[in-house]
């Protein structure tokens, strides 16, 4: 670790590194999202069919996202999440290069293997390190910083795109080694920070958690329908060339960059049961609005929309950390990935074939699968504990503390 002045070396907390890390991941993830489109349509002459099978194949490192409790054995967590990170960047650097159906699918499945890798890291690493009373305000206060990287990536796009006339290849490959060199930064910037109890180093399953994982089950069914087929939509039936979509994604991240951080406070002020009823809610209507939808211009405002819904999400990381005993946290993170991506693997690929008949389908399924979330939330308590994880009318709530 390079010594810094002092006063700099008040910034090597596990917090700023929390939020540089998630910048990384943006930069490179972001960049590969936003380009992957056009990329496959335009030079490796994808339809519907093919990106759905792209996209399970990007699904599968999540799927086995619970292998991450075995790699513990040999590495610490913050290791772990770096090297992911330099996984990821060589993924994306590596994807412009190969415009072809099965090169995508190699380039795919490497860079997809960092990023939930580190996100399954991320999420583990956030809920040791953030203390509980504040866990929700700076965990959106870290998904607004990886907003500030996104920001940068599509401008930069736009930028690229547009005046200088840069191919897909030298974008991807600018971004990917611009995550290589920001956690060479944070290698040798910080030291290695302990997690205040040991972690579990083997897969846990724990019956109390059951609530916790049946959220995490629906939303990964939902997220997919929104990242593969909601951002398919706006290149194939609206004609939305790269710039555009990078125009969209500025729209989202300055969106975010307002709302992620409040997301947190409100949690803070009305708990996890009614931060999670008003993003299902929400996400009933915004699926079936995409259904029927035929306006450009609404289509990205519901695209909109949806994004800024995940900052909500946070009040699933925030329900498990005050549900979970402290040695679960690295290991309930691996397993729900693993949870949260296990119709992730199929639906894409089956899913793009029924596209080719009824994209409405599609999305009326998408809200179906937000109205079961939305009945599951009403199980959540108002002050979920350790022994208050669930909340059955049958059951009467927890006595007070003395």
């Amino acid at each position: 670790m390079i010594k810094l002045p002092p006063a700099l070396q008040r910034f090597q907390t596990p917090f700023v590194l929390l939020l540089l890390m998630t910048i990384a991941n943006q930069i490179g993830f972001s960049a590969w999202t936003t380009i992957l489109n056009n990329f496959a349509e335009h030079e490796a002459g994808f339809n519907g069919a093919d990106i759905g099978l792209l996209q399970s194949i990007r699904e599968i490192p999540g799927f086995l996202a619970f292998t991450a409790i075995f790699v513990l054995l040999l590495l610490r967590e913050q290791v772990f999440a770096l090297l992911a990170l330099v996984l990821l960047a060589i993924g994306v650097m590596a994807t412009g290069m190969f415009p072809t159906l099965g090169g995508l699918l190699i380039t795919t499945f490497i860079m997809s293997t960092g990023f939930h890798y580190f996100e399954t890291m991320n999420q583990s690493l956030q809920l040791q390190w953030l203390p509980r009373a504040t866990a929700p305000r700076q965990i959106g206060q870290i998904l607004a910083a990886g907003s500030v990287g996104q920001l940068i990536v599509f401008g930069l796009i736009i930028l690229f795109w547009q005046v200088f006339g840069w191919s897909y290849a030298l974008m991807l490959g600018l971004f990917g080694g611009a995550t290589l060199v920001l956690v060479a930064l944070m290698t040798v910037g910080f030291p290695q920070f302990r997690e205040d109890v040991p972690q579990i180093k083997k897969i846990v399953l724990r019956k109390r958690y059951w609530l916790y994982y049946a959220l995490v089950f629906l939303g990964g069914a939902r997220r997919q329908i929104f990242v593969v087929f909601a951002a398919w939509m706006m290149v194939e039936k609206f004609g939305y060339t790269v710039e555009n979509i990078s125009y969209l994604f500025i729209i989202n991240v300055v969106f975010n960059m307002y709302v992620a951080p409040r997301v947190g406070a409100m949690i803070i002020r009305y708990g996890e049961r009614a931060a999670l009823s008003f993003e299902y809610l929400g996400l009933v209507i915004i699926f079936t609005s995409y259904a029927f939808v035929t306006d450009p211009n609404v289509a990205a405002a519901l695209y909109v929309i949806d994004n800024a819904f995940f900052a909500l999400a946070i009040a699933q990381k925030t329900y498990l950390q005050k549900i979970a005993d402290p040695q679960d946290m690295a290991p309930t993170s691996s397993v729900a990935f693993t949870i949260n991506h296990i119709i992730a693997v199929v639906m894409p690929a089956s899913f793009g074939l029924i596209w080719l008949f009824d994209p409405a389908f599609v999305f009326l399924t998408g809200a179906a699968l937000s109205l079961c979330s939305l009945v599951l939330a009403q199980l959540v308590p108002r002050d979920p504990d350790a022994g208050n994880e669930v909340r059955l009318p049958w059951r009467p709530a927890p006595a007070p503390a003395q």
